[in-house]
């Protein structure tokens, strides 16, 4: 079952890279009392997370915190020192969570992951972005055509917030 708006996010331990290293951070940790927006990707790298997704939300990072949003995160299925280089390479360090779900577990829990093992990736993350408040969905936005970030691009979550 896919989650939707209204519930509430399940548990889940990712890994981030930081200046001092790798940490974990939880669900409770990045949400709990703070409005957040969290975005997926199918993989850190590649082209339309690279060169479209990613971008729109770190160019649009202030626009949304002025919004009254807390925090920004994108999670993929890759391991921490990929999202970290990613992090560093899009200048995004620092600036908004790079979130690593090594084995697809949050991917999962949510209903959004995706067998993408016929273009070379395995299982993924759907592309998506949703509004969280304490927890809770407030706003849910999947990307149903592959190559896309329109719908769960920054310029429509600002539209949201």
């Amino acid at each position: 079952m896919t989650i939707a708006v209204g519930d509430k996010l399940p548990a889940a331990t990712f890994k981030e890279k930081t200046a001092d290293g790798p940490v974990e951070i939880t669900t409770e940790q990045l949400f709990n009392g703070k409005r957040v927006v969290l975005f997926a990707v199918p993989g850190a790298f590649t082209p339309t997370c690279s060169l479209n997704h990613l971008p729109g939300y770190l160019e649009n990072r202030d626009a949304i915190l002025a919004k009254g949003v807390d925090d920004i995160a994108v999670v993929a299925v890759n391991d921490w020192h990929v999202m970290g280089a990613w992090a560093q390479s899009s200048g995004g360090m620092g600036k908004i969570h790079f979130l690593a779900d090594w084995d697809a577990s949050f991917a999962k829990a949510l209903g959004l992951d995706v067998d993408l093992s016929g273009g070379g990736l395995g299982v993924r993350s759907r592309r998506y972005s949703m509004l969280v408040e304490d927890g809770v969905v407030k706003s849910l936005n999947i990307e149903e055509t592959p190559g896309q970030a329109t719908v769960s691009g920054a310029a429509a979550m600002i539209e949201q917030l």
